[in-house]
């Protein structure tokens, strides 16, 4: 049977989930997911991986699927793409291949097949807490393989099953009743993250505890600190522990590896540096607390931290995945908006062109041709993600219909402007500019907030200054028009805002001044390339959109 290689989007591989690419370029790491076929490399900033390298060449390799396997062709790079070291033209890829493209041991990516889903990590999660172990294992060895059976599912980011399983395990091994889990959150106070009793009932409320035992388990340099309440003489300030009878309280300041290492040498532990805290105690003397094996608090002041600290970073790498997810979905949307079909007149030459960045916008162009002459749209919606494509086809959509019911460009826009507002779309909204030309060469345009228009005329750059307001502001804003009677040769040059707001290296601007000289100077094509040579390595950070439309005469 033949290959069959995959074009577009990939399916089949369930609920989303990608095979991926760790890519690492000095100190830089980040993760790129294979979610079309062919995923291109090199140095041109229209590539899904770019790199910025001499010795990387502008369309140096690709990654193709074919039939649930994943190959890397080199495209005739004049340095070679490496595998494991070794040069290749064409090899299938395995787990862990080490991809080198020109740039040799600096930049590199790592190949990773499809991720385990969630919910099989929570299937294993919960074979795991039914193991039954032999009662002559001791305390620490039990508590080794949960530890190890935990760290297992960090491919996961399960986090809350991982601290349920955290707090079941650690209740077990110290006799207590309650146990609960505090977090470090973003604006750094301690958020209850889970909470469980030796029933094995989930633990809402963390008002009974002693607070007071956390904070001071939060300001030492211990890795746990073990109250035995039987044994204290001097109870002041510890209301909780006299008004709920605790006679147990453990806590465990949870630290990074090389803060634990800084307390254990005797330096400073403020509270900022813990990321959370194990907290665990009990009302009854069910097991001597002096039998509570120091070692195993050890190892869970030492392990605890690292587990959690790793499973916050694979469930940000799965919220990465879903991000690019929702950005697969956008681009799609957004290729669809951009498949025009440009019409054929005897008087104009019409063309257009978009350059997306890693981040979709709303971008959209479109060109319908009536009797009332040749129209065409260029807008951009606020916003980025699966929301802005999403109204930019709804836009799109409005407006298309109404040009070919050669409506005025004033009411056009004037009913777009009525359905934003009054749909009360978030904070949504759009630049856009409509524009008419007629076999006469009568151009009639309408400019809702978007860069403004250029006219090339005679080698001069005229640059239009009549403005409104966007549309999707204000439910009142009124909307005008202006014309131009352009020539044989004239031509007008649309642009989106991607194109004058392109960085260089230095954070520099292409701007108005830049596009001017350019569209001078040449045709769409040459404008892009205009950008390319000014922005050099740096990414696009907006979709580039241009259209231009040449007056032919009558």
């Amino acid at each position: 049977m033949s290959a069959q290689t995959i074009i577009g989007p990939i399916s089949g591989l369930g609920s989303g989930v990608f095979p991926s690419l760790i890519f690492v370029q000095g100190t830089e790491q980040r993760t790129l997911y294979l979610d079309h076929s062919p995923f291109s490399v090199g140095r041109k900033m229209e590539k899904d991986l770019v790199i910025a390298d001499p010795r990387v060449s502008r369309d140096h390799a690709i990654i193709v699927s074919e039939n649930g396997q994943f190959f890397v062709v080199d495209q005739g790079s004049k340095h070679g793409t490496f595998v494991n070291g070794e040069r290749i033209q064409r090899q299938v890829l395995d787990r862990n291949d080490r991809l080198e493209f020109g740039a040799r041991d600096t930049i590199y990516a790592v190949f990773h097949p499809q991720h385990v889903t969630t919910n099989t990590a929570r299937d294993f999660l919960s074979q795991i807490s039914g193991i039954q172990i032999s009662h002559e294992a001791t305390d620490l060895e039990k508590l080794k393989i949960f530890l190890e059976a935990a760290r297992k599912l960090n491919t996961t980011g399960v986090l809350d099953e991982i601290l349920l399983t955290l707090l079941d395990v650690t209740l077990k091994l110290t006799g207590s009743e309650r146990g609960y889990v505090f977090l470090r959150a973003v604006d750094g106070k301690l958020r209850l993250a889970a909470g469980r009793n030796s029933k094995g009932e989930l633990l809402l409320d963390d008002t009974t505890i002693s607070h007071s035992i956390l904070e001071d388990a939060l300001r030492s340099n211990s890795e746990f600190l073990l109250t035995d309440t039987s044994q204290s003489l001097d109870l002041s300030g510890r209301q909780s522990i006299v008004a709920y009878d605790l006679r147990t309280v453990i806590c465990i300041p949870l630290r990074k590896t090389q803060v634990q290492t800084r307390a254990r040498e005797g330096a400073p532990a403020p509270i900022s540096d813990a990321m959370g805290a194990l907290y665990v105690d009990s009302r009854f003397a069910s097991r001597d607390i002096s039998k509570v094996s120091g070692d195993i608090l050890h190892v869970v002041a030492t392990e605890a931290a690292s587990l959690i600290e790793k499973a916050r970073l694979v469930q940000a790498e799965e919220e990465s995945r879903r991000y690019q997810q929702e950005l697969s979905i956008a681009a799609s949307i957004q290729q669809r908006l951009m498949a025009v079909t440009i019409p054929e007149v005897p008087y104009a030459r019409l063309s257009g062109k978009n350059l997306s960045c890693k981040e979709i916008g709303g971008d959209f162009f479109d060109a319908v041709n009536t009797d009332d002459g040749l129209a065409i749209v260029l807008a951009d919606v606020a916003g980025k993600g699966v929301s802005a494509a999403l109204l930019a086809s709804t836009l799109q959509g409005m407006i298309y219909s109404q040009l070919v019911a050669r409506m005025p460009l004033t009411e056009i826009v004037g009913a777009a402007n009525r359905f934003l507002t009054s749909k009360r779309i978030g904070e949504k909204y759009a630049t856009v500019i409509i524009a008419r030309l007629r076999r006469d060469g009568d151009l009639e345009y309408v400019n809702c907030g978007h860069v403004p228009p250029l006219l090339v005329c005679g080698g001069e750059v005229i640059r239009p200054s009549h403005g409104c307001l966007p549309v999707g502001l204000l439910p009142d804003a009124t909307y005008e028009s202006d014309r131009y009677s352009l020539h044989a040769g004239d031509r007008l040059v649309l642009v989106t805002d991607g194109v004058t707001e392109a960085e260089n290296a230095e954070g520099e601007f292409f701007d108005n001044e830049r596009l001017e000289v350019a569209a001078k100077r040449g045709t769409m094509a040459e404008i892009f390339a205009a950008v390319s040579e000014f922005c050099g390595s740096t990414p696009l950070s907006d979709d580039c959109t241009v259209v231009e439309m040449t007056y032919s005469g009558e």
